[in-house]
């Protein structure tokens, strides 16, 4: 990533004083936070200053390494219930894009702390939602389709009156052509802020594992989300998702043309480039250490596995080094 696309802002400040602080750590430490902070919210004399300095933490997490941000993703490194772990892996792509988009601190901090609380509303009724085994009934729909409305009422509950926040989590499920709920509304009304906090939370819906399901890969993720005619999305975010999550983010499970078994550890200036920690060669045997390769250097990925296929047990220290210890 170019310089130019890195936010430089005292929001940015380290938040932990060693040297080389653990991207991973951090992610999770939030994670705990906001766990905390949602489910006792009503009783938070302090909500918007919390949420904005876990914000604020997330952004610095990916500001540290953005690749070990996504990968915490991809490889379900970030502990906890779904419904809050869904509100992190949100935030880390949502600022992934925002830096790439050079966002200014005060928008990226402000749809960071969108993403941290868009389903505050829904909290409670999450989990139970998840665990269903059977399609949703016309009452539970509804919970869902009012949920930002819940969310927003929320927030304004605890003090928090920021315009742009509030109208980022009210419009998290709008869309340009006016499909999308609460009240249907559509471009030019639905701020690209919100439209960038509603692309990223539907990515991170199906690339993030639930009770129900398997994730589904990347690339067919971001597929489905570029031809979902009945929620069109911006084209300009489009290029984005494509440019700085492409098929194979950090974190994803691949099979190169090889034969070799790896992790993708790294984007490379220049589009679909990537670097490969590769722990299985073309026979199956484990190697180790892991063997690094380069997609702009002949080795080309054939296929996106899943855990079951790609069968390699690795801690993300072993890829990245301290900044993904726990």
């Amino acid at each position: 990533m170019s310089e130019a696309n890195q936010l430089q802002s005292p929001l940015e400040a380290p938040a932990f004083a060693e040297s080389t602080p653990s991207v991973l750590h951090q992610l999770n430490l939030c994670n705990r936070l906001l766990e905390r902070l949602l489910h006792n919210l009503r009783n938070e004399h302090n909500a918007e200053s919390e949420i904005r300095d876990i914000a604020r933490e997330v952004i610095q997490a990916v500001a540290i390494n953005p690749d070990i941000a996504l990968a915490c993703i991809f490889l379900s490194q970030i502990n906890g219930t779904y419904a809050v772990r869904h509100c992190i892996e949100t935030a880390v792509v949502t600022v992934v894009i925002a830096r790439a988009m050079a966002l200014s601190a005060v928008d990226t901090l402000t749809v960071t702390a969108a993403a941290l609380t868009m389903n505050v509303g829904m909290l409670r009724h999450h989990e139970t939602f998840q665990n269903k085994n059977t399609p949703l009934t016309s009452e539970e729909m509804a919970i869902v389709r009012r949920h930002p409305e819940e969310s927003v009422d929320m927030l304004r509950c605890v003090g928090i009156e920021d315009d742009d926040w509030i109208s980022c989590v009210l419009m998290h499920h709008e869309n340009d052509v006016g499909s999308g709920y609460p009240a249907g509304i559509a471009s030019p009304q639905v701020t690209l802020n919100a439209k960038l906090l509603s692309l990223a939370d539907r990515y991170c819906a199906q690339v993030s594992a639930r009770n129900y399901r398997r994730s589904l890969p990347a690339q067919q993720a971001l597929r489905n989300l570029i031809e979902d005619k009945a929620a069109p999305v911006d084209p300009l975010l489009v290029q984005y998702f494509q440019r700085e999550l492409g098929d194979f983010p950090p974190g994803c499970l691949v099979r190169l043309e090889s034969g070799e078994i790896g992790v993708v550890s790294q984007r490379l200036d220049g589009g679909e480039a990537r670097t490969i920690h590769c722990l299985r060669d073309p026979a199956g045997g484990v190697l180790s250490p892991a063997a690094q390769r380069r997609t702009d250097d002949g080795c080309c990925i054939a296929e996106a596995l899943s855990e079951d296929q790609a069968a390699i047990r690795f801690s993300m220290k072993q890829i990245w080094g301290p900044q993904a210890s726990l």
